[in-house]
């Protein structure tokens, strides 16, 4: 039996059909102008036309590659810099003591231990788009889940899975709702209410259905003798709260000081020199760890690199425009609530070969707020459907590089994923449409 393509073969797939589609898909573009209040490219209403242009040449397509993975430079080097720093906190064994201890205390209440780390995740979700970031603590979450007796599926899910559940309904995700909400012209943080309602409802339905499952695919628990007093040192305390401490300070950046991704790399380098020095590693040691780490994380770096470079080939081949004025035009000549969810379909698949949602905003909320307007549907409707449709399909679309390198660290297969995450994802989307239609119906 063949075994199922790997997450480089999958990316270098998706690059070759996003290639073809360029020699099939009729050339186009919309018009656009700088915004100076969103200080950003806006689309012109009404603005596209068709064009002529010529397919890109196999030498372009190839340079792509290259092109996509500089383009995506400063989060290959948030990658590398978190990576090495967790590697360097989990050379102190300070995690390691943490997860023990905490096991440990929660033992034969293994369920509020999923609640618990899966609330975090979906915050981190919720507040700053957690997804990247997760690549670095997935051998840690791996070794949690395995002491509590779950396999890899469930650390995969109550992490990178609650935070991409929390990106979605987030009422605030900065990279998300909010440049959404700007697109469209409405006031940040509108429309909270109702965002966070359906929120409650999804995490309660999604802890329900991944503690489901975690009970009836357990395994043997990881046993471990190091700490018979179940006590953690001093120096564990310390390493682990500044390593709290810093998930805060970069969660006050996002939001407040309009950080990116070099001043989070900045942040977590500076955390793992000085862990490493309270852990006893010393300079050469914390140096090592940190080499090991940058290996630990070279293929999550570049498969990041090369979802970026799927992007770029349909920008370079102009057709991504082309395929916004086919998916979305349409929509205008249904009733309010089959357009509302037709929408959020449309960007679902969108999303697929868009596979950063902060983009897939800026793209295409300029081109379907004056379209919602003309069907009658509220621009808040038309950001709902956004936001529903493309953030929930990172839970499943290949073309996103975070969980192609998370399920590789993790040991699973994307075929072995798919299956697992199939339902869940299914459910969710389930009340997804329900809360689009329902937003219709009360005039949100």
């Amino acid at each position: 039996m063949h075994k199922f393509p790997n997450a480089l073969v999958i990316m270098l797939g998706f690059i070759l059909f996003v290639s073809i589609l360029t020699y099939i898909i009729p050339h186009g573009q919309y018009e656009r102008v700088m915004d100076p209040v969103l200080n950003y490219e806006t689309v012109v209403e009404g603005s596209f036309t068709t064009i002529e242009g010529e397919p890109l040449s196999i030498f372009q397509i190839f340079l792509a590659i290259p092109k996509g993975i500089i383009d995506a430079a400063d989060l290959i080097v948030l990658i590398f810099l978190i990576g090495g720093s967790f590697y360097v906190i989990e050379k102190t064994g300070a995690l390691k003591e943490g997860i023990i201890f905490m096991t440990d205390v929660l033992k034969g209440r293994e369920e509020v231990a999923l609640i618990i780390v899966s609330l975090l995740f979906a915050a981190g979700g919720a507040l700053n788009g957690l997804q990247e970031e997760i690549i670095a603590m997935t051998p840690v979450l791996l070794f949690f889940t395995r002491r509590l007796g779950y396999n890899p599926f469930v650390a995969v899910a109550v992490s990178y899975g609650s935070a991409v559940l929390g990106s979605s309904f987030s009422p605030m995700n900065p990279f998300a709702v909010a440049i959404a909400q700007k697109a469209a012209e409405l006031p940040l943080l509108s429309g909270s209410a109702y965002r966070i309602l359906v929120f409650s409802i999804a995490l309660i339905l999604w802890s329900y259905m991944i503690i489901r499952y975690a009970n009836k695919n357990t395994l043997e628990k990881e046993q471990n003798t190091d700490l018979s007093n179940h006590t953690m040192s001093i120096n564990s305390l310390i390493i682990l709260g500044l390593t709290a401490l810093a998930f805060v300070v970069m969660i006050y950046g996002l939001l407040w000081k309009d950080w990116g991704f070099n001043e989070m790399s900045a942040e977590f380098f500076v955390l793992g020199f000085v862990v490493g020095l309270i852990g006893k590693l010393g300079l050469n040691g914390t140096s090592e760890a940190y080499i090991e780490g940058f290996k630990e994380m070279t293929f999550a770096a570049i498969i990041m690199g090369l979802a970026k470079s799927i992007t770029l080939i349909l920008k370079e081949g102009m057709i991504i425009d082309s395929i916004i004025y086919g998916l979305f035009t349409p929509l205008q000549y249904l009733p309010k609530s089959l357009a509302a969810v037709s929408m959020m379909v449309a960007q679902s698949l969108l999303h697929l070969p868009v596979p950063s949602y902060s983009g897939q905003a800026i793209m295409t909320m300029p081109v379907l707020s004056p379209l919602s307007d003309l069907i009658g549907l509220s621009r808040q409707v038309c950001v709902l459907a956004y936001q529903y449709g493309a953030v929930m399909m990172d839970m499943v679309v290949p073309t996103n590089g975070a969980l192609m390198a998370i399920i590789t660290i993790a040991g699973i297969s994307y075929n072995k994923w798919l299956k697992f995450i199939i339902k869940p994802a299914l459910v969710m989307m389930v009340l997804c449409t329900l809360a689009v239609v329902l937003a219709v119906f009360i005039g949100y």
